[in-house]
């Protein structure tokens, strides 16, 4: 078969263009719970979800809890499953994935892999990314995991890990299954895991590129998600396609300080999907803007520790906090508190939970962040609370 000829039926739509259509009429929740007049989005689709990718906020949704088969978006989950282990020193870009023969005989969308063939991680991800490659997605979970049905265990535990209730994988791939299923809701949950490591979207968000790139048998990649060209700032994440779950896509867009996530599952061809996507993304860059309220690594407070090795514990932000808020709406406003007991017990584990920030604007409420303690603070020994008593003291009588 000819490189050009690129990703087989499954995921891969006749002619992708981005146009326009009618659209459903939704209500949107607003930031601070209350709502506002009916919007009109995703008409055609089964489902769909736009979400602030900071802080989770949903600007919209529509029957955003209906499980549904979500075809090739479930390799969202398989991308996300990559990047932990890349992240965790398991596995590195570099490392070579060899093909076996189940991998090799998938079917639909694919790269064409042969059994034996060898491909680094990265250029796995190309296939998956971009061409929606079922073998390049099955390879690489056999590298992960030692065979499909574990990482399948992976992509469940994670799920759970996530919040995502309706969902239950079956396979890492989107192939039809039985019992296979998500929600548009779940996926905007795994879309928003997924782009907090944002070299994913070196992959997610290229038009073109090439495999084998220096053999005879050079493939060319087109990337299956259109908007990545055709909208400004749209860089990611996966289309979907099958008889069953029909045009599904969960794309990703920044623009200034603000990414949005837009979901949309059973649409019913790749026009009205890239226009609905298109047109969810307007209303969020047109309406919202997204307000920091922390940088990563910054101080947020400090806790007493009762018998521990260090007596006060540093409160640092772990990742930037944003919040979203509705343009024209007063900025300066937005305040946060930390919420947090005064003195804390050693041990102290990293990542325990330990508080929470609560932002307000003006004296309203609008949105928690949980908080976590940014180190491991052990119980003091004898000596440690014997030197500091003994300093106390010694304060105390001066």
């Amino acid at each position: 078969m000819p490189a050009q000829a690129g990703a087989l039926a499954l995921d891969v739509p006749p002619v992708d263009q981005v146009g326009q259509t009618n659209h459903a009429e939704e209500v949107l929740p607003t930031t601070s719970g209350t709502t506002e007049p009916s919007i009109q989005l995703a008409q055609n689709s089964r489902s769909a979800v736009l979400m602030d990718a900071d802080s989770g906020t949903i600007i919209f949704e529509k029957n955003s809890h209906d499980k549904l088969p979500p075809a090739s978006i479930t390799k969202i989950m398989t991308m996300l499953l990559t990047m932990d282990a890349i992240r965790d020193g398991k596995l590195k870009m570099t490392d070579k994935v060899r093909t076996s023969e189940y991998a090799a005989s998938m079917g639909g969308s694919q790269i064409f892999l042969e059994p034996g063939e060898e491909m680094t991680v990265e250029e796995m991800l190309k296939g998956i990314a971009m061409a929606s490659g079922n073998d390049a997605s099955v390879a690489i979970a056999e590298k992960i995991a030692g065979s499909e049905q574990a990482f399948v265990q992976m992509m469940n535990a994670k799920a759970k890990e996530l919040g995502m209730n309706d969902t239950h994988f079956v396979n890492c791939n989107g192939l039809p299954a039985e019992n296979h299923y998500t929600s548009a809701y779940d996926i905007a949950l795994m879309s928003q895991a997924l782009v907090q490591y944002p070299e994913i979207t070196k992959f997610t968000g290229a038009y073109e590129d090439y495999l084998r790139q220096n053999t005879d048998k050079k493939f060319w990649l087109v990337n299956t998600n259109k908007l990545v060209r055709f909208y400004s700032g749209a860089d990611g994440l996966k289309t979907g396609y099958t008889s069953e779950a029909k045009y599904c896509l969960s794309a990703t867009a920044k623009r200034d300080n603000l990414r949005v996530i837009a979901v949309v599952l059973g649409e019913p061809n790749t026009k009205t999907r890239n226009s609905e996507v298109s047109q969810m993304f307007d209303y969020a860059f047109a309406q919202y803007s997204s307000v920091p309220l922390i940088k990563s690594g910054d101080p947020i407070g400090e806790i007493k520790v009762e018998k521990g090795m260090e007596a006060k514990l540093q409160i640092k932000a772990e990742r930037p906090y944003q919040v979203l808020i509705k343009k024209g709406e007063a900025e300066n406003k937005v305040r946060y508190e930390l919420v947090a007991p005064e003195s804390i017990k050693a041990p102290i584990e990293k990542g325990q939970p330990i508080g929470k920030i609560v932002v307000y604007q003006g004296d309203k409420a609008i949105r928690e962040f949980p908080v976590e303690s940014s180190e491991s603070v052990a119980k003091a020994d004898w000596w440690t609370m014997f030197k500091r008593t003994c300093s106390k003291l010694f304060f105390v009588n001066d």
